[in-house]
């Protein structure tokens, strides 16, 4: 296995920085390493451009936020600071309902309609009466503090006045402005003050509560199995968006691969080294995005899912098992892949036979005669004795063309 790996690795970097078998001079290998950096970003650019173009969960079901947050509060004026929030500062913003679809415009994927009409109800209650209320109680609650405000001033000054008359200061030396009786009164005044205004407030938002637009909205929000449906929507896309983010991704990659796949192979067989060495580079740009995207997805997918409902079905609150699965998972994989590649896509018997059935050398692929015995491009020795007859046989095949014998048994004879 090792060596298999020292041999993969060793044509990948003599793949990457030579032309025509010819190392690359270090101006050269400069340029190659700053296309590759470039094409590298712009590649990350397209696929973050291209995950983004399926509609995220959260621009699906833009209700499900602030609707669950409704659900969790236990506040008693949870209503009123519900329509209160769902008031913007003005009347002329962008309606909610339209903002929920612009969502659509250049996605995949709709916007959920219940939450549509949920930003319909929004948009309702946002009216120029209610916006007035609002803008009463706002400024009805700034008289309040600074009602407050004076009131903790004269306390503090009445205070003080209490300890100048306890230690027998006359008044005309007294270093506040408020005697004790005055600010006593004043005291009255203000907390009588204050608790019209807050029963002002109380007043307006009942106001409000009862206004029918907030009754509707209430009781859409409310509604158990609207709220029930959408919570289930979420979690179904929040579950499946790792996956059709990959899939968006592995469609943007996978044409790219192919291509420069082709054109590498394309240039191998007609000898054009430039061209060889500019595509594998891209083959490789492009594979590396690919592998670093299936290892995201392995952490957060569908596949995380699935192992971490087993675990903590068998296990409990062990969750950190999932990255002893990762661990002896992913090498055995690797190892899958390997042998696959090694065995099937780049198995050098198969390579070989094609080769010398199209006169070309066995290592390089260069394009020989076939009488000769060593490659002119990269010096390789075509040929090997056989083993049974003694006359000379290709390489890598498995069997003489003279006599037939079985290359892979030397002790075998042939009758």
């Amino acid at each position: 296995m090792f060596t298999r790996i020292r041999r993969l690795s060793n044509r990948f970097f003599n793949n990457s920085r030579t032309v025509n078998n010819e190392p690359l001079n270090k101006v050269s290998l400069v340029v190659i390493i700053l296309v590759d950096i470039f094409i590298l970003i712009n590649v990350f650019t397209g696929l973050n451009n291209i995950s983004e173009w399926h509609l995220s969960p959260t621009q699906a079901y833009p209700c499900y936020s602030e609707w669950n947050n409704y659900k969790t509060q236990t506040s008693k004026n949870k209503d009123y600071e519900f329509l209160r929030s769902s008031l913007p500062y003005g009347s002329n913003e962008q309606k909610i309902q339209q903002r929920y679809q612009d969502a659509e415009i250049g996605h995949l994927g709709k916007v959920s309609e219940i939450c549509l009409n949920y930003g319909e109800s929004k948009d309702k209650l946002n009216n120029p009466q209610n916006q007035k209320i609002i803008t009463t109680i706002n400024q009805t609650q700034d008289k309040i503090s600074r009602l407050e405000q004076a009131n903790a001033t004269i306390r503090q000054q009445y205070d003080s006045t209490l300890l100048e008359k306890i230690a027998g200061q006359s008044s005309g030396n007294s270093i506040n402005q408020v005697r004790a009786e005055k600010a006593k009164q004043e005291l009255r005044q203000n907390s009588q003050k204050i608790a019209n205004l807050k029963q002002e407030i109380a007043n307006l938002q009942n106001q409000l509560l009862t206004k029918p637009e907030s009754v509707n909205l209430l009781s859409f929000i409310k509604d158990e199995t609207k709220f029930n449906q959408v919570a289930k929507d979420y979690k179904d896309a929040s579950f499946w968006y790792p996956s059709i983010q990959l899939v968006l991704q592995a469609i943007f990659l996978i044409p790219l691969i192919l291509i420069a796949l082709l054109v590498n192979n394309f240039s191998q067989r007609k000898g054009y080294g430039l061209i060889g060495l500019i595509s594998w580079h891209l083959l490789v740009i492009f594979l590396i995005p690919l592998v670093l995207k299936i290892f995201e997805f392995l952490q957060i997918g569908v596949i995380f899912k699935f192992l971490f409902d087993i675990i903590s079905f068998l296990f409990g609150g062990l969750v950190f098992l999932i990255s002893y699965v990762y661990i002896l998972l992913i090498p055995l994989v690797g190892f899958g892949m390997i042998k696959f590649f090694q065995t099937v896509v780049f198995n050098h018997r198969i390579q070989a036979a094609n080769r010398i059935q199209k006169s070309r050398c066995i290592r390089c692929a260069k394009k020989i005669r076939p009488q000769d015995s060593h490659c002119p491009h990269c010096g390789y020795y075509q040929y090997v004795e056989c083993h049974s007859c003694h006359n000379l046989t290709y390489k890598e095949l498995p069997y003489c063309h003279h006599c037939g014998a079985d290359q892979n048994s030397p002790n075998l004879e042939v009758n």
